[in-house]
């Protein structure tokens, strides 16, 4: 058995990681909020966090 002790990902890419998913949290919550049918939420939100991630790793240095 393996023992390393090296984290799976480092904090810097936890936290974009969190952050894309926060947004694609919020995008598929406001159209829902909205009105539109579940699924679609599902699918901007889905759609929101690829685009998310790459703002904050852009931003995040």
């Amino acid at each position: 058995m393996h023992h390393n002790s090296d984290p799976l990902l480092t904090l810097r890419s936890a936290v974009i990681l969190l952050l894309g998913a926060l947004a694609a949290l919020g995008a598929g919550i406001l159209t829902a909020w909205g009105g539109y049918a579940p699924p679609l939420a599902v699918f901007s939100g889905a759609c929101a966090f690829v685009p998310g991630v790459m703002f904050f790793h852009s931003t995040i240095g």
